[in-house]
């Protein structure tokens, strides 16, 4: 982060990950809701700082530049609700198993989901 630069609260709230790169050779910090930043680093600590600025330049960036700025995933809302476009064989065969298991289509493949 830039001497003079503020950090920004917004970037609280993100996802943020650390895991190794076997290619790299090191440990890569990285941010769910902006996914083309990454931070390299040698210990998982200074990943996610790294990864830390890196996000917080880009969003005092955006907001400079009057773009919109993600919303955080663990702020916003979720319905509990998505559609998924299957083929009509694999539909009928699991609203058979539905069926046959005396379960909803909806658990079913709450179900296989969770697994």
């Amino acid at each position: 982060m830039k001497q003079n630069q503020k950090r920004n609260p917004k970037i609280d709230f993100f996802t943020y990950r650390v895991t190794w790169s076997a290619e790299d050779r090191e440990y890569v910090g990285l941010c769910a809701e902006l996914p083309s930043l990454s931070w390299l680093a040698r210990t998982p600590e200074d990943a996610l700082i790294g990864i830390r600025k890196v996000v917080n330049a880009a969003v005092i960036d955006m907001e400079s530049a009057g773009e919109s700025v993600p919303v955080p995933l663990a702020t916003k809302h979720y319905s509990g609700q998505f559609r998924v476009r299957i083929p009509p064989a694999v539909h009928r065969s699991l609203s058979i198993a539905a069926a046959e298991q005396g379960v909803s289509l909806n658990r079913l493949a709450s179900a296989k989901l969770s697994a």
